[in-house]
């Protein structure tokens, strides 16, 4: 059974992924590396904004709410400790009572409320609660700018195929997948490039081969692209079957690069496909119709859509 040939004369076109032999692919669907980086610290600082401007928006707001809750709950101690008779206060003497007015005496300083029916009435309380207002509109300024960070952060939200196909094309086949553009915004000067890397039976190592493809570029971009890689007999996918890919540990690494004109920011998003997720004789149906008032439309939802066809030439189904 053929492996995918390699040209040797030629440098190898490694992403910087490295030559690792092994199963499993080297970029997951969603893009992100499948690498794991033991010895780092535990805590990073130097990660902290990155960490917050890219985890989820849930996660995010749930660390605003309790950092807000643990704040003032530090700064509620510490008046308990000075003591409730330093405060000019209308609330009961109970312990429920003045931890309640503690910490909402807190909450009204760090926000710079200060709603009046309860005021300092000391020089050390009052020194305690000026820390705490300058504390307060430092977090509130930093917790805006992440906010902007992240509304004012590009991101790309393509829908590729789950999987990819093997089809005719022009006389022969072809290795093509597609993606859309979940957004309404406008991108434009699309690329694409794939890249194949398999397991190099001579080497024992992992080569990794751009394939030439029929179209890399597109101006723009209102519905979908399928992107095609013609199997020709220039191509290291000639003469191969879907056993042989899978033997090789075959993964078509793809990257998807595109100027978001909203933002006016270049954008990227990577996926891959490795051999289990490739149809042999199966093309896409299509998702655009034509409305009746003469506009395009098209349906997201069958991005995915498949039907089996035959292949005739070039590479084999199995």
């Amino acid at each position: 059974m053929p492996l995918p040939r390699f040209n040797r004369s030629l440098p190898n076109d490694d992403l910087g992924l490295g030559i690792r032999v092994g199963p499993g692919r080297s970029v997951n669907k969603d893009g992100t590396f499948n690498v794991r980086r033991p010895g780092l610290p535990f805590f990073r600082g130097y990660e902290l904004y990155h960490r917050l401007i890219t985890m989820g928006g849930f996660r995010f707001l749930a660390l605003l709410f309790l950092g807000f809750l643990a704040a003032n709950a530090l700064f509620a101690a510490i008046y308990l400790g000075i003591g409730m008779d330093q405060f000019v206060r209308t609330g009961g003497n109970g312990r429920l009572d003045r931890l309640m007015d503690a910490f909402f005496f807190s909450a009204q300083t760090l926000t710079t409320v200060g709603y009046g029916h309860i005021s300092p009435n000391s020089h050390l309380v009052s020194a305690v609660a000026a820390f705490e207002s300058l504390l307060g509109l430092l977090s509130f300024a930093l917790a805006t700018g992440l906010l902007y960070g992240r509304f004012s952060r590009p991101h790309a939200q393509m829908r590729f195929s789950q999987r990819a196909v093997v089809a005719p094309y022009r006389g022969g086949t072809g290795f093509m997948f597609r993606f859309v553009n979940r957004r309404s915004n406008q991108l434009i000067e699309v690329e694409a490039t794939v890249v194949l890397s398999c397991l190099d039976p001579e080497t024992g190592t992992r080569r990794f081969t751009t394939l030439a493809l029929e179209r890399n570029k597109i101006n723009l971009f209102p519905t979908s692209w399928t992107v095609v890689h013609p199997i020709d007999e220039a191509s290291p996918l000639a003469g191969l079957t879907a056993e042989d890919l899978e033997r090789a540990q075959a993964e078509f690494i793809v990257l998807i690069k595109a100027f978001d004109d909203t933002f006016a920011q270049t954008i990227y998003q990577r996926t891959s496909y490795v051999a289990g997720e490739i149809l042999w004789g199966a093309r896409f149906q299509p998702m655009s119709t034509l409305a009746a008032d003469g506009v395009m439309e098209m349906d997201l939802e069958k991005v995915d859509a498949t039907e089996a066809v035959p292949i005739e030439t070039g590479a084999k189904a199995p």
